[in-house]
């Protein structure tokens, strides 16, 4: 006779860590329209004091015995990619509404599930198709069913949001194929160091460097203490205590987050048309993360 399969008990503080870790992640954009600095400054500081945060935390837990062992290739690549998926996510919310921008990063978990079809012979559920294809239908949704190449602003925002999407895609395939043995806190600070050294060229480039006023500071200490650290801190926490289809669909309270940002504190209303197609997407990244997080193991956050 077969014993019964034990309950999962999942504590409340669980489901907060990741409701915390969603809605952190989301502040960038609201950080980066109010201070109106460059994407690159904005992208530095989200990751190099997130990066120094998250270091006196490995130090104040004692945690940090594996920052004595350089990165290897692959954390280096995925710090890379998370550089460049935050320059384009900003410079994307820079261009275009915060939802167009949001809603085309979170077209990048179903672009990894095609990805890891064709080059890792990951099985394609016929459900997962048909949610691709709904997803897809969402976002004509939010277009409203138009391409609108007259909007030149709307057209390079979609543009920079589609090298986000291209570029947490291969964020999310690289971190799928991190060596197991590592610790999640540890590779975090790893990459997001890594990330900040790619774009500090970038950001000296620019005519302003990372000069900053006095009342933008706090705005970058706080971009990187909430999206770079705690908010990355509370994703971590919550991957390791929850199964991944549960975490997968609470991440999406981000892009929920987001569209609420967007429109309560900048005026982005979204036409009845425009809210549907936001809601297909969302539930179809839900339903993906269920039929897709079934016995595996979250590695991805957005950064």
């Amino acid at each position: 006779m077969p014993l019964p399969t034990p309950s999962l008990t999942i504590a409340p503080s669980s489901l907060l860590l990741a409701v915390v870790a969603a809605v952190g992640m989301a502040t960038i954009g609201v950080i980066s329209r109010i201070t109106g600095l460059n994407a690159e400054s904005i992208t530095f500081y989200r990751l190099g004091l997130g990066a120094l945060f998250l270091l006196g935390y490995l130090l104040l837990t004692k945690r940090h015995a594996g920052l004595t062992t350089l990165p290897g290739r692959q954390v280096v690549i995925s710090g890379s990619l998370l550089a460049a998926f935050i320059l384009f996510y900003v410079q994307a919310m820079n261009y275009t509404q915060m939802a167009n921008a949001i809603l085309m990063v979170y077209l990048a978990p179903i672009v990894a599930a095609i990805a890891a079809h064709a080059l890792f012979n990951e099985r394609l559920a016929a459900a997962q198709v048909s949610l691709i294809g709904l997803a897809l239908f969402g976002f004509a949704m939010m277009q409203e069913f138009r391409l609108n190449l007259d909007d030149q602003q709307d057209v390079i925002g979609m543009g920079f949001g589609l090298a986000a999407m291209l570029a947490y895609s291969g964020f999310i395939l690289t971190n799928r194929r991190l060596p197991r043995h590592l610790d999640d806190r540890t590779c975090a600070f790893w990459q997001l160091a890594v990330g900040a050294l790619v774009i500090l060229p970038f950001a000296l480039w620019q005519p302003a460097g990372l000069t900053a006023s006095a009342w933008q500071v706090p705005w970058l200490l706080a971009a990187g203490l909430v999206p770079g650290f705690l908010a990355l801190l509370c994703a971590v926490m919550a991957i390791n205590r929850l199964p991944t289809a549960l975490y997968g669909t609470l991440a999406y309270c981000e892009p929920v987050a987001v569209v609420i940002f967007g429109w309560s504190l900048f005026g982005e209303a979204l036409s009845p048309l425009q809210l549907s197609g936001c809601g297909l997407v969302i539930a179809c990244g839900v339903a993906q993360a269920w039929v897709g997080g079934r016995g595996a193991t979250s590695s991805a956050t957005t950064g």
